[in-house]
């Protein structure tokens, strides 16, 4: 297993790397004071570890098991456990549109979480028709897996799932962010086209 220390230095060290996931993923690693003021609802702190550019961030947990679990944090109050160490977390942001897959989730349903992966998923390759190469790149570079949708979307929810208690995100002044899941199942307004 790839240790998350070990990840963030290639990425660090691989400059095509560490721009792909900047620019066509979302995963910006000189971002880290994005997240500021956070923790797990525990008192565990996070480690933060990338930003986004809508002013999400990406935190590393406290060791469990030999791995550490990775929380993202929305700027808008969203938050939770995204999976269960950097590696698999990186497989997921570089095949999945993974914050759109969670917020069409109808809640938490893995099926709607699959139909919704889907919808993203063509829309992606439509407006950027490199994004598979892209992905296949960054994980050749970082000894990724490039794993089926189903299975990816699949792994997001069980982790997601696994949010509360341990890894609820809060700010130090005690709010609460919500959990991960979505309400809506489809956009309001023509549904998926």
């Amino acid at each position: 297993m790839t240790s998350s220390d070990h990840l963030l230095g290639l990425i660090k060290n691989i400059p095509e790397i560490d721009l792909l996931l900047r620019s066509s993923f979302g995963f910006d690693i000189w971002r880290t004071h994005y997240g500021d003021g956070l923790r797990l609802a525990s008192g565990s702190p996070l480690e933060p570890i990338a930003g986004e550019s809508a002013g999400g961030a990406y935190f590393l947990c406290a060791e469990q098991d030999g791995r550490r679990p990775v929380v993202f944090a929305s700027s808008e109050g969203e938050g939770g456990l995204i999976a269960d160490d950097l590696a698999d977390a990186l497989e997921i942001i570089i095949s999945l549109e993974w914050q759109d897959c969670l917020g069409f989730s109808g809640g938490g349903d893995v099926e709607v979480m699959q139909v919704s992966a889907q919808h993203f998923e063509r829309s992606r390759d439509k407006h950027n028709p490199e994004i598979f190469k892209e992905g296949a790149r960054v994980a050749a570079a970082l000894s990724l897996r490039v794993l089926p949708l189903p299975e990816l979307v699949i792994r997001l929810h069980e982790a997601a799932s696994r949010t509360e208690p341990d890894y609820v995100v809060t700010t130090d002044d005690g709010d609460v962010y919500d959990p991960p899941f979505g309400e809506h199942s489809e956009p309001r307004h023509g549904g998926w086209r």
